[in-house]
């Protein structure tokens, strides 16, 4: 009775599989570890916290006991824009993320 397991069409396809499998799991670390992808990540991580940060100090400026005046009573009173405070920390996290990128390429030469 011949062993399945050491048939030499079932190893070169069990060869073939793994091979395939290997193949597609060094392209995936190779996406993740990629310069770009890293930086990409990196950034998209900034924006976030930028955001949180921005929406955290926009609650904090905005009065609410009621004692101050509201944004739409008067215009330019109640504190900065969200989106304003959000902008500027998005642009912040940009530069901080561009400095770095430059920085590290600039050491490797």
């Amino acid at each position: 009775m011949a062993d399945r397991s050491r048939d030499p069409e079932t190893l070169e396809r069990r060869i073939e599989r793994t091979r395939l499998e290997l193949a597609q799991t060094i392209d995936e670390l190779a996406q993740r570890v990629s310069p770009s992808n890293v930086a990409q990540r990196g950034a998209e991580r900034l924006k976030e916290e930028a955001g949180q940060v921005a929406r955290a100090v926009g609650a904090m400026m905005r009065p609410s006991d009621g004692t101050g005046p509201e944004k739409d009573d008067e215009p330019g009173q109640g504190g900065p824009d969200p989106r304003v405070v959000a902008a500027v920390g998005v642009g912040a996290a940009v530069v901080v993320t561009a400095l770095v990128v430059w920085r590290r390429r600039r050491r490797r030469r």
